[in-house]
């Protein structure tokens, strides 16, 4: 704000974008009361932003959803169907609307985004090579609808800013070649007017933490999953 940017959720981005803006997105993976802290500081702050949520326990909690859409966010779907089913396209296509049908219970939801599904030779994405979303409302995709040569992507996949040996599927052809060291660092670019115009930050609210057990069990487990993500890529096992 203090630089002249105003803050869209993606929807909003999608149908009206801003001249200068910074989209907020939250991939909610898992522990979505992390997500609601999340949600109520940005709301203290008078800042709007997206919460994707997957449709598995670890994600889903129906009273979260509500409170964060109470907050003024934006929910959506944080959809993984062609890799739950194994690549079968007519069962991800039914779970897909099933799921987005419920979703649509507790919340208006305008806008999806894909989930890695890392551990999977499967990309989600593939599913719109043969189905429309867009006929079932939905505005935006943020993979498949926004142009990143113009709106600079930072994502906290892999536990750092762009850190693409540990990304399989989070990642974008960005017409910026912008480094970000650190948090500090992406504050320090702010500051100094260093960032693009039109900038989508996408962070996992359980990567961040003021309990210490947990974020010490976060840093452990990520270090894991990037050395066997890259393993797999290099074996061959994974796609990249």
């Amino acid at each position: 704000m203090e630089k002249g940017y105003e803050f869209q959720p993606f929807a909003g981005f999608i149908q009206a974008p801003a001249g200068r803006v910074i989209i907020l997105r939250h991939d909610v993976d898992r522990r979505p009361g992390n997500a609601l802290k999340t949600a109520r500081l940005e709301h203290d702050l008078g800042i709007p932003a997206s919460y994707y949520f997957r449709a598995v326990t670890e994600s889903w909690d129906e009273a979260i959803i509500r409170k964060i859409a109470g907050l003024g966010h934006e929910i959506g779907y944080h959809y993984e169907n062609l890799s739950a089913c194994k690549g079968d396209e007519g069962c991800a296509w039914e779970d897909f609307q099933a799921n987005l049908a419920k979703l649509r219970e507790l919340s208006p939801v305008t806008t999806i985004c894909m989930h890695g599904s890392p551990l999977s030779r499967i990309n989600n994405l593939d599913l719109w090579q043969t189905r429309d979303y867009k006929a079932l409302g939905i505005v935006g995709e943020p993979y498949l609808d926004v142009d990143f040569t113009q709106v600079f992507y930072l994502t906290d996949t892999g536990r750092r800013w762009n850190h693409a040996g540990a990304s399989i599927r989070d990642r974008v052809d960005s017409g910026f070649d912008i480094r970000v060291n650190s948090t500090g660092h992406l504050m320090e670019l702010a500051r100094e007017g260093r960032l693009p115009e039109q900038v989508m930050i996408n962070t996992h609210p359980q990567r961040w933490e003021d309990r210490v057990g947990h974020w010490v069990w976060e840093l452990v487990w990520q270090n894991v999953k990037n050395a066997v993500k890259w393993g797999g890529v290099r074996l061959g096992v994974l796609a990249n």
